[in-house]
C-alpha cells in the first residue's frame, strides 16, 4: 500500500535529517563539516521528496479532500505546506553556496536556516504521519487506492533503493557510519 512505501520514506528522509544534524553541529563547533555529504543530501531532497515523494502524497490528499473534506481542511495546504519546505531548501542550498564562496554570512545566520529547514521537515513529516496518512486510510476506498496506484510513478529512490545513483554513494557510507556509532553506543 501506498501509505506503507511513504511512512518508509519518512524514515528515510529522518536518517538524512540526522545526518544534515550532525555536519551542522560540527560547523556550529567552528569545524568543517562534510560538504560533500551535505551538497548530496540537499542534491537528494531537490530531486526524489520534490519530484516523486510530495506528488505521491499530494495524490492522496486530493481523494481524502474527495471522500473526508473535514479531515482535509484540518490537515490543511499540503501542497503549499511541501511548496514553503522547498523554498526552505534552496535557502539551504543557497546558505551553503555561500559558505563554500566564502561570501559574508554569518555562523548563527546559516546555523538558522539549516535548522529551520530540519524542524520544520520533521514537524510536517510528524503531521502527515499522525494526522494525514490516517485520515487517508480510514476516508479512502479500495478503488482510491487503485486509482492512486495507477497514477504513481515508479521511480526508485535514488538513495535507498536497490537502484541507488552513485552520486548518493558519499551519503550513503555516512549514514552506515552512523548506524554502526549508534549502534556501537547502544552495546556499550
Amino acid at each position: 500500500m501506498i501509505i506503507e512505501l511513504l511512512t518508509g520514506e519518512h524514515r528515510n528522509i529522518e536518517k538524512l535529517l540526522a545526518v544534515l544534524e550532525r555536519e551542522l553541529e560540527v560547523f556550529d563547533s567552528g569545524g568543517r563539516p562534510d560538504y560533500e555529504v551535505v551538497r548530496a543530501i540537499i542534491s537528494y531532497f531537490e530531486v526524489y521528496p520534490e519530484q516523486f515523494h510530495h506528488p505521491q502524497e499530494d495524490l492522496v490528499f486530493a481523494k481524502l479532500n474527495v471522500r473526508d473534506p473535514a479531515a482535509a481542511a484540518k490537515i490543511g495546504n499540503l501542497a503549499g505546506e511541501h511548496e514553503k519546505g522547498a523554498r526552505r531548501l534552496r535557502m539551504v542550498a543557497e546558505a551553503v553556496d555561500a559558505v563554500l564562496a566564502d561570501r559574508e554570512m554569518l555562523r548563527e545566520t546559516v546555523d538558522a536556516i539549516i535548522r529551520d529547514f530540519i524542524e520544520q521537515e520533521r514537524r510536517h513529516m510528524s503531521m502527515e504521519d499522525r494526522y494525514f496518512f490516517p485520515a487517508a486510510v480510514n476516508a479512502l476506498t479500495s478503488q482510491d487506492w487503485t486509482d492512486i496506484a495507477a497514477a504513481v510513478t515508479r521511480n526508485k529512490d535514488p538513495l535507498f533503493s536497490e537502484f541507488n545513483e552513485q552520486r548518493f554513494d558519499v551519503v550513503r557510507a555516512h549514514i552506515f557510519q552512523l548506524e554502526q556509532e549508534a549502534e556501537a553506543e547502544r552495546k556499550g
